[in-house]
């Protein structure tokens, strides 16, 4: 379950609770959920219930207690918690690897894309330096890409942002951009020339490789006879990084953070080349469920750094 998801539910649990006549209040365009903070209870927390109270006529705990009573069971969520005025906290159920793995075959590069942003309306600066006119334009897709309704006009926010060149001619879009996004908006922008150098300690290369090489890896399997389907758990850290990547692209919305979604990336990378030499049968195996699970989640891995890649527009090319 992804954010949007959660709020979605919570929504619907507000609406149920208003059509049974337990609460009388309008029904919120989208409910707001956020990160539980650490220490607190669950993962996810919602001041829905303190929102509705004063218009409802009752008090905080008692409208968190209506709402405990629609939200516990529903799909995705383990348990439902009230803690401190009235907060609901959430600890969500774990999709199985076949219900994530589908999840990201369905939405293919857009892939955590959802509306927890849906209503907020972001005005930008018109940017000027290079560098800001780079951020800008990736933050946008951002934001829309989570429902926000963005503007570049006068007034608006400027981003802190350290200067440097947009500098393709030298570098090539791709390089270009990555030195910019990839370090943190208020950071000295990446070295260049080392961007172009095909090496393991490049990061940019190793993303764009590590999406080569589930390309790669779907085409081996034709000829071996695997097809990807997802058909025994597999337990790999490539999962959890999958499951992550919703709430990545939604606190880099949020924080006007690209860079996030570059050192996510990178994550998602590693683990997929050090998980790539356990997809294929080798030797005498015979091509089994557990390769065609792991051939499954090669490919989810690799969708996932094309749509990242994406969104810091940068290339993810098939062969390297």
């Amino acid at each position: 379950m992804t954010p949007a998801d959660l709020s979605l539910t919570v929504q619907h649990a507000v609406r149920r609770a208003v059509d049974d006549g337990a609460l009388r209040v309008d029904v919120p365009p989208r409910v707001k959920v956020e990160k539980a903070r650490p220490g607190g209870v669950g993962e996810y927390a919602s001041s829905v219930a303190l929102t509705l109270a004063r218009p409802a006529g009752r008090a905080a705990l008692d409208v968190a207690s209506v709402l405990k009573e629609r939200l516990e069971g529903a799909r995705g969520i383990l348990a439902v918690d009230i803690t401190g005025p009235g907060f609901l906290n959430f600890t969500l159920r774990r999709d199985s690897g076949a219900a994530l793995v589908e999840a990201v075959r369905t939405a293919g590069p857009g892939y955590g894309r959802g509306d927890g942003l849906a209503g907020d309306l972001v005005r930008f600066e018109p940017p000027v330096e290079a560098r800001a006119r780079v951020v800008v334009d990736c933050l946008t897709g951002l934001l829309l890409g989570q429902g926000a309704e963005v503007r570049v006009e006068a007034g608006g926010e400027r981003p802190h942002v350290h200067p440097g060149a947009y500098d393709t001619e030298r570098l090539g879009t791709d390089a270009a951009r990555w030195r910019l996004l990839r370090a943190a908006p208020h950071d000295r922008p990446l070295d260049g020339p080392p961007l172009l150098v095909p090496h393991e300690r490049n990061a940019l290369f190793r993303v764009q490789y590590a999406h080569s090489r589930a390309r790669r890896l779907l085409v081996n399997g034709r000829q071996l006879h695997v097809a990807p389907a997802y058909e025994t758990e597999v337990h790999d850290p490539l999962l959890g990084l999958l499951r992550d990547h919703p709430d990545v692209l939604l606190a880099a919305a949020r924080h006007r953070a690209p860079d996030r979604v570059a050192r996510h990336l990178e994550a998602v990378a590693d683990a997929l080349l050090g998980f790539q030499h356990t997809v294929l049968p080798l030797g005498d195996e015979k091509p089994s469920a557990a390769h065609r699970s792991r051939l499954a989640l090669a490919e989810a891995a690799g969708t996932v750094l094309a749509g990242g890649l994406s969104v810091l527009g940068i290339s993810a090319p098939d062969r390297i």
